[in-house]
């Protein structure tokens, strides 16, 4: 296990304009980013260039004169391969040496490295760190290129033309020096004020499969986590939560958790009862041996199938316009072939590898914590706000994360709110480690909300689509967030219709409703977010008016793409690496389903199987995506693998249920995951394009159950209208 202290994680702003003893006064490069080109990746203004040190607030390039050029991350590495793309992009215009190039984790600092897709803040989602670093990173590497060349053509009194820069060394002719032998020379020249970018038939990294950079520290170990941090002093605490949403401690008992060798503190905070030991185990034991008093007096006391029974009802309704165009109801009153179908969705744990945790170490300066930070700004200012701090008393230690799926991303940042509660309320003697075990992960959990889909459709005499009518029932994630004010626009939480609004068919009359329903149970985004479900409906519905219109569901699909290359092009090529229209062995049919997210095309054909017990299998997935330009296209291989695995886990067997206000799943035994043996065979085909590159995190996600559906329709004859999948009836014979 790897031990951390204070003095060898911690990057502030003040080691940085330093440039760190380790970087022997090398060179650090940063720049301003003016006005709108903090957006479009612009030309760069250098503030200051001091040698030594960096030149300008932004920095994301440090190079020491051993010649590690440090790549400063702003995004979170939770497992996505974001420190390895985001390195990629900046040693590819560096023409740095791949095997020197080292990635660290940012401080908290919105105004230095705020995330562009989300606005003025800091943070890691939306499958955004590639698509919004691409410019920003490229210009970085190109000017401290520049400035390394300016230094040689300086010293060697020629132009800088005649300089040429190769995996980190500097050459004219004969003469040759490392970029570590440069880094305090170039740190003395003039900061660009613009660079010139490569052609990307120049590129040598980026579209290559380059190791990643975490996969070593990963293996061997020395990768750190937050349950790797060892501070001197420090306590571990584990929380008793209420059993339900809105209980709060009426009374309760400490003597038998205190009699505990070990414990330390019993504390009550809002969100429960603390208990405090040296060691995790101990702490448990001491929860375990406590005694609480709940006062549910203003609990939530609803159960799973009251919700949906509610939600049925809502959907009975019409709901606020998400999207209109042309007279869906006229349309559908005249249409000569109509369906209708309804679909249920259930609440979903997030169930990341590694629960939630946090360190934090209160001090008279104020907060510090460490963890995997997703979303800094806002871990910062509620943070600040239960400590009574300024937000930027507030420090933060990016660490690597095991797995989020947007869970860490608390709009609320309630676990670690919880952390800093706990330390205070024990005066700030000792640094707290705060340690969820997977039950309370589960049950405590912020929840892809449960979601009901009401569909009505109508095709004219020759097939065609002529009338779409979609009315989706469910909680708004972002309601009651600082994020409600831009994210919900007249009602409609943009997260809750994505991918059903914005449908890509050629549909001339269609209407997207929505009722946001306010339930007790805390709900947050989850990988995918609202195409999550609606790529389920929209794409197991298109597949059904297909077979109703007797038309292949491919080239149903093609009909109304013309207007969309992009997802033509995913279409089209799933379809032909899947062999579509081939026959396949007795017993197995295909299935297919097209989704766009986050900028990002992918379509995916399922080949599913029946085995002899009536249940099926999910033999093979071809998958092609369109990600602009590939970065790296191992990484992206393996996001599509992971997502696919992940869509398939929720598919077939995820669910949260709630009886009388309590989650009735608290592990793997009762919530089950995907298990290996599981997997299918997943073939990922990557679209060539010239596009800047978009995410690939989350867009694996949403066509993988529409596809598994549609195939189990091809070889059942039945269609699947909820999540899990269940079949009722035996395959066809």
């Amino acid at each position: 296990m790897s031990t951390i202290s204070t003095t060898n994680t911690r990057l502030d702003r003040r080691e940085f304009i330093k440039a760190g003893a380790a970087a022997s006064a090398g060179l650090t490069l940063g720049f301003h980013l003016p006005g709108v080109f903090a957006r479009t990746g612009g030309p760069a203004k250098a503030v200051s260039n001091v040698s030594g040190a960096t030149f300008a607030p932004n920095a994301f390039v440090r190079i020491g004169t051993d010649g590690t050029v440090t790549v400063i991350s702003k995004h979170l590495e939770m497992g996505q391969g974001a420190f390895t793309g985001l390195a990629t992009i900046l040693a590819e215009e560096l023409d740095a040496d791949w095997s020197r190039v080292v990635v660290q984790g940012a401080p908290a600092n919105a105004k230095l490295y705020n995330n562009f897709h989300i606005g003025e803040l800091q943070g890691t989602g939306g499958s955004s760190s590639i698509y919004n670093s691409y410019e920003q990173l490229r210009k970085a590497g190109a000017a401290a290129r520049s400035m390394l060349v300016a230094a040689a053509a300086q010293e060697w009194k020629v132009p800088v033309d005649a300089i040429t820069v190769e995996r980190g060394v500097v050459a004219h002719g004969d003469r040759k020096v490392s970029f570590g032998q440069l880094a305090q020379k170039a740190a003395a020249m003039p900061v660009p004020a613009d660079v010139k970018l490569k052609d990307p038939k120049d590129f040598k990294l980026i579209g290559k499969d380059v190791p990643r950079k975490d996969s070593k520290a990963k293996t061997n170990g020395s990768a750190v986590f937050t349950i790797d941090v060892k501070l001197p002093g420090m306590l571990t605490a584990v929380v008793a939560h209420p059993p339900q949403y809105g209980a709060k401690v009426r009374s309760f008992d400490a003597a038998k958790a205190k009699a505990i060798k070990g414990v330390t503190d019993v504390v009550q905070i809002p969100q429960g009862v603390a208990v405090l030991a040296k060691d995790f185990w101990t702490a448990k034991r001491g929860r375990d041996a406590l005694s609480v008093q709940w006062d549910d007096s203003g609990a939530m006391k609803t159960g799973s199938a009251e919700i949906l029974a509610q939600y049925k009802e809502l959907a009975t309704k019409p709901g606020l316009p998400a999207h209109k165009v042309g007279d869906a109801e006229g349309a559908f009153a005249s249409s000569a072939k109509k369906l209708e179908a309804s679909f249920d969705f259930p609440f979903l744990a997030h169930a990341a590898m590694e629960p939630m945790n946090g360190v934090v170490k209160l001090d008279a300066d104020g907060c510090e914590i460490w963890n995997g930070a997703q979303f800094q700004s806002n871990d910062q200012i509620n943070v600040a706000k239960a400590l009574g701090l300024k937000p930027e008393q507030v420090k933060l230690h990016m660490l690597f994360a095991g797995g989020s799926f947007g869970r860490r991303a608390a709009p609320h940042s309630d676990y670690l709110v919880e952390a800093a509660l706990i330390a205070k309320a024990i005066n700030g003697r000792a640094p707290v480690k705060l340690i969820w075990t997977r039950e309370d992960d589960m049950r405590a959990d912020y929840f892809r909300p449960m979601y009901h889909h009401v569909m009505r459709a109508g095709l004219d005499a020759g097939g065609k689509l002529v009338a779409w009518q979609h009315r989706i029932v469910g909680q708004s994630i972002f309601d009651g967030t600082v994020f409600g004010a831009f994210a919900i626009k007249n009602g409609i939480d943009a997260s809750s219709v994505e991918g059903a609004s914005s449908l890509p068919y050629d549909i001339v009359n269609m209407q997207v409703e929505l009722a946001s329903p306010k339930i007790g149970v805390p709900v947050q985004w989850w990988r995918a977010v609202g195409s999550t479900h609606t790529a389920f409906s929209t794409e197991t519905f298109i597949d059904e008016l297909a077979a109703a219109a007797g038309k292949d569901p491919v080239e149903f699909r093609r009909e109304m793409l013309a207007k969309h290359p992009r997802y033509l092009g995913v279409l089209n090529l799933a379809a032909e690496k899947s062999g579509w229209g081939k026959p396949l062995p007795k017993g197995m049919a295909r299935g297919i389903a097209v989704h766009e997210y986050t900028h990002t095309y992918v379509a995916q054909v399922a080949e599913v199987a029946m085995r002899p017990d009536g249940g099926f299998r999910v033999e093979r997935v071809v998958c092609a995506v369109d990600c602009g330009v590939a970065v790296n296209p191992d990484v992206i291989r393996a996001q599509m693998q992971g997502g696919i695995g992940f869509a398939l886990s929720a598919a077939l067997h995820e669910e949260i249920t709630l009886k009388d206000g309590r989650v009735e799943q608290g592990n793997f035994h009762d919530y089950p995951i995907l298990r290996i043996n599981e997997m299918p065979k997943i073939d990922v085909h990557i679209v060539a394009s010239r596009e800047n590159p978009s995410g690939v995190g989350e867009p694996g996600v949403p066509p993988t159950a529409p596809a598994v559906a549609n195939a189990l329709f091809a070889l059942t004859g039945e269609r699947i209208r909820s999540l899990p999948i269940r079949l009722n009836k035996a395959a066809k014979a």
